[in-house]
Order: structure tokens, then C-alpha cells, then sequence
């Protein structure tokens, strides 16, 4: 978990350095009118992250294995409206969220990387893997924004 953790504290470096470069007006711009716009990205990692800390958190107490809640990930993006919202505070909750990932990530043990989560579709994963996919997802969005 230790390159995992690494991995998210460069992610979360790049796009700080890579938003307070940038202007309101290119992180607010939209392609079109039916994708996100930089904010709205970031956004959608927030909402990502969110739910991914109680999933982290819940599996350490919750019966095994662990039911995964899916999430509107759209309407969420909407309903926070992100993309109103300035772009410092947008960074300052993501880089809040996270590190309290990285917190609980540092803390896990081998037998706690072991407990196991279900999907709706009775899809199995351990913790391990659910924190690297939360980790593979950040960099997959990251790099839709500073390319």
C-alpha cells in the first residue's frame, strides 16, 4: 500500500499544481455541452472519494463480506454543481478527502487489505484491491485534466 499511497500523494501534487496555474475560464470550459469540465472532474473525484472513505472505513466493522454501494455518479456531479463552484474550494475538499484516505490506507493491515467486498452483482474484491482501483481511477481522471 505504500506505492499506493505515494501514487495518490503525486496525483494530488500534479493537479494542484497543474489548477493554480490554470484560469477559472479553462477549468470551467466544456468541450461540449454533454461532458465535464475540468471542475466538474474534480468534482467527480471528491464525490469518488467520499464514497470510497466510507467504503474503506465500513468494511473495517461491517459484516464480511462487505456490500459495495453503487452511486450516481452524474447526478451527483450535478447536484454538487461543481461547476459553479470556485475552483480553490473544489481543491481544498479533494485534498481534505483524500488525505484522510491516505490516513485510513496507512493504517491497514494484511489481514484488513483481506476483508472482502461484494458487488450487487456478486462481483468479490478485497480491500487491497479496492484501494489501488480507487487509486488507478484518481490518475485516470487526473490525467483528463492537466493533458
Amino acid at each position: 500500500m505504500v506505492e499506493s499511497v505515494k501514487n495518490l500523494e503525486r496525483l494530488i501534487e500534479q493537479l494542484l499544481d497543474y489548477a493554480n496555474k490554470s484560469s477559472e475560464h479553462n477549468m470551467s470550459r466544456k468541450s461540449n455541452p454533454t461532458t465535464w469540465s475540468k471542475k466538474e472532474i474534480l468534482g467527480h473525484l471528491i464525490d469518488s472519494g467520499i464514497n470510497n472513505l466510507q467504503r474503506f472505513t465500513e468494511i473495517q466493522f461491517e459484516e464480511k463480506p462487505y456490500q459495495l454501494k453503487s452511486y450516481k455518479q452524474d447526478e451527483l456531479v450535478q447536484a454538487n454543481n461543481y461547476q459553479n463552484a470556485e475552483t480553490e474550494d473544489i481543491l481544498d475538499l479533494l485534498v481534505s478527502i483524500n488525505q484522510r484516505i491516505i490516513d485510513i490506507v496507512k493504517l491497514q493491515t494484511n489481514e484488513t487489505l483481506d476483508y472482502t467486498a461484494i458487488t450487487s452483482g456478486n462481483e468479490k474484491f478485497d480491500l487491497r484491491y479496492l484501494i489501488e482501483d480507487y487509486v488507478n481511477h484518481f490518475e485516470h481522471h487526473t490525467k483528463q485534466i492537466i493533458e
